[in-house]
């Protein structure tokens, strides 16, 4: 029997209250929630739910809530579990997108000048440790430089796409890796065939109709979601990556100011929850509440809907040797377009002398040396702001 709808969004509640650290910590949350204290999936089905999703492009860790929350209450329990887990982040994020611009005066603009110094070395450290994980050996290391070459040559949405598609044509190239021993055919969530079809169908359709569509009416509301739905459908290797594709979504046609991109992205390092929220902040920026469940539900849909029409497949997709290789040329294509990304915007914009580069210096000790949350990091920067700079 399935479990009550209200049950399943409380307990996602409680983790989008709680589960600061990102999405690998995210994954560590979910595993002693579901696997260890409630026993929902078992340790081997949840290792390959985690390996699906990472290979998927969208926000893993919102994947695996979802297709969880699937597994005990269907589709009804999938988009209950997803919003428990978003919700917390996005309100948060909206309501500082209001506060900031009510802060005026050197102190405020010191303290907004610190959150994007932190952005600086939130995305060094993603970029350290990405590159220790995806990128362990000469091939892919190669691959990875190769990918920051593209996208600082074509800083713009065609270069992010270059750099992903080389990375699966290299990735083609490298050793293929045998699959676990039963690996993908342990993971049982049902899912209807026709219901995962059509899942797909809609994917593929709004992929290629909303930019069309964006073409033929100029309505604003169709050029943001257009936007907001191509970040979250190429984004691969979690929430950082999706800075690049926002940026250039967002910032190049003016309907963010560089300024106010970053102090968000910093800001949403200190909040729990997945970071793909950081639409919900820029939505709000635009145009307030009804931009920010605009951008928000554009974001996530083309993660969610991907999760709802692979999972009947996994078994025999998940055993594909040439597939799983490209996917790792993917994976180091991904740490080179987040590395093209450190350098500009983030580096760039975030920069204005020694000082900036100190407290930078600071937040990435904090963070790869002493091991220090995210959120720490972003409050030590704000303050150091506030310092240095607000007077």
């Amino acid at each position: 029997m399935p479990d009550p709808i209200g049950s399943i969004f409380a307990v996602f509640l409680r983790l989008g209250l709680t589960s600061f650290g990102g999405p690998i910590a995210h994954l560590g949350y979910y595993r002693r929630e579901f696997v260890e204290r409630r026993r929902w999936l078992s340790e081997a089905a949840y290792a390959d739910l985690v390996a699906l999703c990472q290979l998927l492009p969208g926000p893993a860790s919102s994947q695996v809530g979802f297709a969880v929350g699937l597994s005990r209450g269907g589709l009804a329990g999938g988009l209950a579990a997803w919003l428990g887990f978003t919700l917390p982040s996005a309100v948060a994020m909206v309501l500082f997108a209001q506060g900031a611009a009510a802060l005026t005066g050197p102190l405020s603009a010191g303290m907004l000048h610190g959150l994007q110094v932190a952005a600086v070395a939130v995305v060094a450290q993603a970029v350290w440790s990405m590159a220790r994980s995806l990128c362990p050996d000469r091939p892919r290391a190669t691959i990875a430089v190769v990918a920051t070459l593209i996208v600082t040559a074509a800083p713009a949405a065609i270069g992010q796409i270059a750099a992903i598609l080389a990375g699966a044509i290299a990735g083609a190239w490298l050793p293929r890796e045998a699959p676990a021993v039963g690996a993908a055919a342990r993971l049982s969530i049902p899912v209807p065939r026709a219901l995962a079809v059509a899942a797909l169908a809609v994917f593929a359709l709004l992929l290629i109709g909303l930019p069309i569509a964006a073409a033929v009416w100029a309505v604003p509301a169709l050029a943001v979601a257009e936007a907001f739905y191509r970040a979250g459908a190429l984004v691969f290797g979690g929430g950082h990556v999706v800075l690049p594709l926002l940026h250039v979504s967002v910032v190049e046609p003016g309907w963010v100011s560089e300024d106010a991109f970053l102090s968000g992205y910093g800001a949403a390092q200190a909040v729990p929850g997945p970071l793909f929220t950081f639409a919900a902040y820029l939505g709000a920026i635009m145009t307030g509440w009804v931009g920010a469940a605009l951008c928000l539900v554009a974001i996530f849909l083309p993660g969610l809907l991907l999760v709802l029409g692979v999972l009947p497949f996994w078994a025999s997709l998940g055993r594909g040797a040439l597939m799983r290789a490209c996917l790792r040329g993917v994976n180091a294509a991904v740490v080179g377009v987040l590395l093209g990304a450190l350098y500009d915007p983030v580096w760039t914009k975030a920069f204005g002398g020694p000082a900036d580069f100190a407290l930078a210096l600071v937040a990435f000790a904090l963070l790869v040396i002493w091991k220090a949350p995210p959120w720490l990091a972003v409050l030590v920067s704000a303050a150091g702001g506030a310092a240095l700079f607000g007077r």
